[in-house]
């Protein structure tokens, strides 16, 4: 760092410091207490072999951790996890893209008329509660009544089918995730100067090579914050799975994800420990998703 810079930083007067950590002290008291706190009392919980209601927990150490090795059902769910995982942002960022450039940028940068009007209407089922949409879909997939099955002419049990009933919880989750995306890349894009598209436009440039080449470049960390974003609702995937399907993780764990396994050995098997233990494990891999897609390969200056 250069003197230059240094001495161009604003210096924080001794009698300011008193008031800047009075407003600091209680925002950072209730981080600790309301996010930091929970998180270190559920892997202490996951050393034990607390049931959730009884007063007594002994220490077991890493033993939850090695029946999650174990467990055939959370590697299930893992597996499902990771397939959400691949295909959900890829899909949900993909289409919010490609809806939001072809509402916002024609070749001279001017908005699509109307576009406004399909904003609203892509971000609706983001403003809706999770619960409105999984009871929506089943009636959608509803083996011989279901708006799907009427479409297509069958009567085929989407969400009854191993083989279609992953497919289907992913397509919902794809379809009431992308509007939010629109709207965000949308704002993004109008974000950049339309001088910059005028400019291209001169050139000869056509609308996707407009976009491979000056939008998409400039919308990177919006891009990459919508990656995290999408990645780490993948790892959940529990309130669509429980509302949606018949049974838990059903139709034969078909869709089975790490969260109903958790929830499950919580709740109904009275688990407490082993659950937190599944929970940790499932931080610990969300947080080393959300740093590898928030590196930044940043150029060092000569």
């Amino acid at each position: 760092m250069s003197s230059s810079t240094a001495a161009s930083r604003p210096r924080i007067r001794p009698r300011h410091r008193g008031l800047i950590a009075g407003f600091l002290t209680l925002p950072i008291v209730l981080y600790v207490v309301f996010v930091l706190s929970p998180y270190v009392q559920a892997i202490y919980i996951s050393l034990t072999d607390w049931t959730g209601f009884a007063r007594q927990l002994n220490f077991v150490g890493f033993r939850n951790y090695t029946r999650v090795a174990h467990d055939d059902l959370f590697w299930t769910g893992l597996r499902h996890n990771l397939v959400m995982l691949a295909v959900l942002p890829v899909l949900t960022i993909g289409l919010g893209l490609f809806f939001a450039s072809m509402l916002n940028l024609d070749r001279a940068g001017r908005g699509v008329r109307g576009s406004s009007a399909y904003k609203i209407v892509y971000f609706f089922p983001q403003v809706l509660p999770v619960a409105v949409i999984g009871v929506l879909w089943q009636f959608v997939y509803t083996p011989r009544s279901g708006l799907l099955n009427g479409i297509l002419g069958t009567h085929h049990a989407w969400l009854g089918n191993p083989d279609t009933a992953l497919a289907a919880v992913l397509a919902v989750g794809i379809w009431s995730s992308v509007g939010f995306y629109v709207v965000l890349f949308s704002a993004a894009m109008g974000a950049i100067p339309q001088e910059i598209y005028e400019a291209v436009a001169l050139d000869g440039a056509g609308r996707w090579r407009t976009f491979f080449q000056v939008t998409l470049p400039l919308l990177r960390d919006t891009v990459r914050v919508g990656l995290i974003y999408v990645s780490i609702g993948a790892l959940d995937g529990f309130a669509i799975v429980q509302l949606m399907t018949v049974g838990p993780g059903g139709p034969d764990n078909a869709t089975e994800v790490v969260g109903l396994t958790l929830y499950r050995r919580a709740f109904a098997d009275g688990q407490f420990g082993y659950a937190c233990a599944m929970g940790v494990v499932m931080l610990f891999m969300t947080l080393t998703l959300a740093v590898i897609l928030q590196y930044k390969r940043r150029e060092v200056r000569r």
